[in-house]
């Protein structure tokens, strides 16, 4: 029977005892593979890894969850503007419902863009006094207050609403603000025009 073997693995054999010749054996074979996996992390992109038992795909699904808002805005009998925020969290499966006052246009739209940014910030303390630890809700209002909001139990949302999906416990970023803003104020005018209409 015949075999293969390495030149230096048989110098090293005919020259060292079995316990020395078994270690350097073993030292030759460790750099020859230690250098052939150098080899293949040179050639290949991490990209292009080939996948291993055990792999997930954490951050494609991570990234693919996001927060659901749904925002509306009328005037009250006062005047005054209410906003109301209606947000879904998918990692919870649970949704929160908010609203506000403000006394004119432009403040309830910087009071919107507070507003995304605490439920964003506080989605965790939300769901856990919110639903986990439910017969505390008086507490989750008491929070709720101190940003300015106020727990919305009404059952029916309106249809004129604008949407808009963020990626959780991120800050809201500018540039949806401006969609967002131009809907509510369309949303505005047109209830001013069915009520200039209906009391014409």
């Amino acid at each position: 029977m015949s075999f293969f073997a390495r030149p230096d693995i048989l110098l090293v054999s005919s020259l060292k005892p079995n316990w020395a010749r078994n270690a350097v054996v073993q030292l030759i074979l460790d750099s020859g593979a230690s250098a052939q996996n150098s080899e293949q992390k040179q050639s290949w992109s991490p990209s292009a890894r080939t996948p291993q038992i055990g792999d997930t795909n954490m951050p494609a699904r991570t990234s693919a969850v996001r927060n659901d808002y749904r925002c509306s805005i009328d005037r009250n009998q006062s005047g005054k503007y209410c906003v109301r925020i209606q947000v879904h969290y998918p990692r919870h499966a649970w949704t929160l419902s908010i609203y506000f006052l403000a006394s004119s246009f432009d403040r309830a739209m910087k009071k919107l863009e507070e507003a995304l940014d605490f439920l964003q910030r506080q989605e965790e303390k939300l769901w856990f006094w919110g639903v986990d630890r439910a017969e505390d809700m008086g507490f989750s209002a008491e929070f709720l207050k101190e940003a300015g909001l106020r727990l919305d139990r009404r059952t029916e949302f309106p249809g004129k609403a604008t949407n808009v999906s963020l990626t959780p416990e991120r800050e809201v970023p500018a540039f949806v603000l401006g969609p967002m803003r131009r809907g509510l104020a369309e949303s505005v005018e047109m209830s001013r025009s069915a009520a200039a209409g209906g009391g014409s």
